[in-house]
């Protein structure tokens, strides 16, 4: 075939004679035919798999003959924001307008529409009455159940509803993908399936609801801006977060208005032969040479590509489960990892790029030092429903074990062609720390630190910690100094360059001050600090909207109690707490002194 990539126009269908195509791929982002884009990876899967794609990628939404131009599908429309929440990528952690999206062409801003999956369907609706539509990827994940919309500040229903599709699937999708497809080629229509792992569904009929269902309380129960509503919220969430386990987690049953929202299990974890098989598709890895044209901003191609293109992704899934993080609700808090042979597979493919230079960016996942399940409990049971993997006080069933990790990098960088094998996405340092074979860390400093290792400690407070669920603070300063002392041995000059949350629940005035005293005392001032972002789909989002951490009920039985930075002037001294040293900071953070009663601090901080 003379076109390597997925169609993009009605001419490429009928190069493959293809007259309307099974599937349209409706995606906010851009195309990149790689695997670590959702489009390019289900519609790879879909089309070995037998079925027909095409992509329509960040269409003009005010133009609904954009969403005719391949024809009506036989089978549906598959719609996805893209990989970012469309309000995530469209504005900033204090609501400001992003001035770029490096999922887009040249990276320019305004190709992807607020709320994207109401928007494109809106469109498809107008075009094709009664078509099947099927939401997916993050945007649809994390607003599967009524959820707390940080833009509107405001509880929103299921975005299944809200965007008037007929079925959602939430996860990664590859398992459930293909089994609905296998149902709407039977004949099913979208609106009637039922039973498929890694969906969720609406009825207004109570009996279609399963027998072992979990009620979760009602969306009018939980949308006011009460004291019982927000508990009932926290409630809702808890239930949420203890069931998102493919082996221990229950169908749950949300009542919405006069239907209810039905959420089947999570999809079984790939094996590692699904997942090997998955991304050894025949991806280009490359953006669709449509792009090598000039944007409006002059610049070519699409950003976000350079971050992947030379990296390896070995795992998904996260049992940290940091209290920010929507992981957990996405991807699970099992492990899948890909082989070594797989991997080793891709990074020969890699080098043969003209492009590449020798090195390779990252071998990684969500944490890329986790590369199995947590503990031997795991496979058969499932993740704990009540029971953290790490944090503070790490369970002592984990398995702390980089072996096969040291093995697969050392294959990696005795590559033919390859310089350096880089680790770029996060590591847990607890983890690391937790490991009494030190052969890692020191493979880690020797061989695939690039001048600086990143890190995120998020806070220096305890009590904050805690609820971030994060690895306490002493822990880091072992950590910071056992890395210090290897770079010392091994003759290295690499720093570590840690991150910080400013305004996370929890934490007030008091909490950024500890902070600022103690980068004072290490003589680092972050030249960025990020503010806490209330997304969907995270523990630290439900304490922001409801004042509560249901994760930790006391003796009375209510939630415990926990304060919220609120409004944009207290997150900024918050924030230049952080960055004391600023000039421009100087009135904010005598500001925050004095309405802390610090004004002893004054000197000491802004001399």
């Amino acid at each position: 075939m003379s076109n390597p990539f997925l169609p993009i126009s009605k001419q490429d269908l009928l190069e493959r004679g293809i007259d309307e195509p099974d599937f349209v791929f409706v995606s906010g982002d851009a195309y990149v035919d790689h695997a670590s884009f959702a489009s390019a990876l289900l519609g790879r899967l879909l089309e070995a798999n037998g079925y027909s794609v095409a992509l329509l990628c960040q269409p003009d939404w005010k133009n609904v003959e954009e969403f005719r131009k391949f024809g009506r599908p036989r089978l549906g429309f598959l719609v996805s924001a893209g990989a970012m929440d469309s309000m995530v990528s469209n504005y900033t952690a204090n609501n400001k307008p992003r001035s770029e999206d490096v999922y887009a062409h040249g990276g320019v801003a305004g190709h992807r529409p607020d709320r994207a999956l109401i928007t494109y369907i809106s469109k498809i609706r107008e075009a094709y009455k009664g078509v099947n539509v099927i939401i997916g990827g993050i945007e649809a994940s994390l607003r599967r159940t009524s959820h707390y919309d940080y833009w509107s500040n405001t509880v929103r229903r299921s975005i299944l509803l809200d965007s008037k599709a007929d079925l959602l699937m939430y996860g990664m999708g590859e398992h459930s993908i293909l089994e609905i497809a296998a149902k709407l080629r039977e004949g099913v229509p979208a609106k009637a399936i039922r039973g498929v792992r890694g969906t969720v569904w609406y009825t207004s009929k109570p009996e279609e609801i399963p027998e072992k269902a979990i009620m979760l309380p009602s969306y009018a129960e939980i949308s006011k801006n009460t004291p019982e509503s927000k508990r009932l919220f926290a409630e809702s969430y808890l239930i949420q977060e203890q069931n998102t386990d493919a082996i221990n987690g229950h169908i749950l049953a949300e009542p919405v208005d006069a239907r209810f929202i039905v959420q089947e299990p999570a999809a079984l974890p790939l094996t590692t032969e699904e997942f090997d098989s998955i991304y050894e598709l025949p991806f280009t890895r490359k953006w669709h040479p449509m792009y090598d044209a000039p944007a409006e901003n002059g610049k070519t191609g699409i950003p976000a590509l350079s971050e992947v293109q030379f990296s390896l992704v070995s795992s998904r899934g996260c049992f940290g489960a940091c209290s920010f993080c929507a992981i957990t609700f996405h991807q699970g808090r099992r492990i899948q990892a890909r082989s070594h042979e797989s991997l080793v597979k891709e990074a020969k493919i890699m080098t043969e790029n003209p492009d590449f230079k020798g090195y390779i960016h990252d071998v990684g996942g969500p944490t890329a030092n986790f590369r199995h399940d947590a503990c031997k409990f795991q496979k058969e049971r499932g993740a704990c429903p009540n029971k953290d993997c790490m944090g503070t006080n790490p369970c002592k069933n984990v398995n702390v074990d980089h072996t096969e990790y040291v093995e697969l990098l050392r294959k990696l960088r005795s590559l033919p062609k390859v310089k350096k094998v880089f680790i770029r996405s996060g590591i847990r340092f607890d983890y690391l720390m937790m490991d009494n074979d030190k052969t890692f860390f020191k493979e880690l400093v020797e061989y695939h630190i690039s001048g600086q290792l990143k890190v995120a400690p998020e806070h220096v407070s305890n009590k904050l910690l805690r609820l971030m669920r994060k690895s306490s603070h002493e822990l880091y300063e072992k950590f910071a100094a056992e890395y210090a002392d290897w770079n010392r041995k091994l003759g290295k000059k690499q720093y570590l360059v840690p991150y910080y949350i400013c305004s996370h629940p929890g934490a007030g005035l008091a909490e950024a001050i500890e902070v600022a005293l103690y980068l004072k005392k290490t003589g680092f001032v972050p030249d960025q600090v990020q503010d806490f972002y209330p997304t969907p789909g995270s523990l630290s989002t439900c304490m922001y909207w409801t004042g509560l951490n249901p994760r930790n009920r006391l003796a009375d039985g209510n939630f415990e109690e926990v304060y919220v930075a609120r409004g944009a002037h207290e997150r900024r001294l918050q924030r230049a707490l952080l960055q004391f040293n600023r000039r421009e900071n100087a009135p904010l953070v005598k500001e925050a002194l004095e309405k802390a009663g610090r004004r002893d601090l004054i000197k000491v901080l802004l001399k």
